[in-house]
């Protein structure tokens, strides 16, 4: 069985040895163990904590394989995007443009620097283990945040939004980077990654991105066409996102041109159709009706203060007051028959 929770200490030198095999520019996850132990030690702080207000709390989660003493994923969600300054995107934009004289009208599409995305809750961090074998771990690894989020909503805003890598070349290179950041920066795009450490709130970004209009015509067609397109690496998150509820096109990240996924938290089904139900003794209920194929896939979580996700097949749980959870998904989650869980179909 696989779970989700938070990360502890003692995970360090797994997650060194996870993330090192993360592609560059895509996942902006820590790679040193210095910056890894400071992640860590920022998201135990944060699960700790007693908050009244989204602030500067990020929270990490890794996916282990409870049978191996394995992490094989991470996912991690931040209370409040630029909580130390201002979240900078590019907000695509339609100028219109008109001449009486020429009788001439036309749109003109233009990327604007903006920080309308501050404050806003940020999910981030998504990196799985050979991904096209996990799929139903992947998508409660991508859901387990979210169900945090449902079972603590005093810790995050009322609007999430989700950042995807764009895309790059063989050598880690963005066209949409080389067409307008580098002119800026003058560095190369994982450079540029490397001194932000993949922040969008940095001050040096806004002294030097351009504080105008830029048109997106005037940009090399390279540019053009990797705008709002996903690096193959952020397929399944993207996939896994828009069937959660998040939507794309007003927003592009300002460093390699990739999608910004955004919803407010009704629009979500984690927040619109997870179930409070009583764990019930799986071992203990009558078989189901036509067998297997009753059965349906939920991801469980159990608690705000000892969070634990799992997912696994359970007898429909919509039309009664409970879930059958067999012993080890109940071990696994660290709940008895009686307590209180949430959950939703996969």
């Amino acid at each position: 069985m696989y779970v989700v929770r938070p990360v502890e200490p003692a995970d360090i030198g797994a997650l060194e040895t996870l993330l090192a095999a993360s592609t560059p520019g895509v996942h902006t996850l820590p790679r040193t163990r210095e910056k890894i132990a400071a992640f860590v030690e920022r998201s135990s702080a944060s699960f700790a904590a007693h908050v009244d207000i989204p602030s500067e709390e990020s929270y990490l989660f890794v996916l282990e394989d409870a049978a191996r003493r394995e992490l094989v994923g991470t996912a991690a969600i931040h209370a409040s995007a630029g909580s130390n300054g201002t979240y900078f995107a590019f907000r695509n934009d339609v100028i219109q443009q008109v001449s009486r004289d020429l009788n001439i009208s036309h749109s003109v599409h233009a990327l604007t620097l903006c920080s309308e995305l501050t404050a806003y809750s940020q999910l981030s961090g998504f990196y799985i283990r050979q991904q096209q074998d996990m799929g139903r771990e992947a998508a409660l690894l991508s859901r387990a945040r979210l169900l945090y989020a449902v079972l603590a909503p005093h810790r995050f805003g009322d609007r999430f939004f989700v950042p995807l890598a764009g895309v790059t070349d063989e050598n880690g290179q963005s066209p949409f980077w080389d067409a307008l950041g580098r002119k800026f920066f003058k560095m190369d795009f994982l450079d540029a990654e490397r001194t932000i450490g993949g922040a969008r709130n940095r001050t040096l970004i806004v002294e030097l991105m351009p504080h105008y209009p830029v048109y997106v015509p005037l940009l090399p067609g390279s540019a053009q066409a990797a705008m709002g397109q996903i690096h193959p690496d952020g397929q399944l998150a993207f996939d896994l996102l828009a069937e959660e509820g998040f939507e794309a096109d007003e927003y592009v990240d300002i460093f390699d041109g990739g999608p910004i996924l955004q919803a407010h938290k009704n629009g979500l089904r984690s927040f619109r159709g997870a179930l409070v139900r009583k764990v019930a003794c799986a071992e203990q209920q009558p078989p189901a009706r036509g067998g297997k194929s009753a059965m349906v896939d939920y991801a469980v979580a159990s608690s705000e203060r000892k969070f634990r996700a799992v997912v696994l097949p359970c007898l429909p749980a919509e039309s009664g007051d409970t879930i059958c959870l067999p012993p080890d998904a109940r071990e696994a989650l660290g709940v008895d028959a009686g307590d209180n869980v949430i959950c939703m179909r996969i």
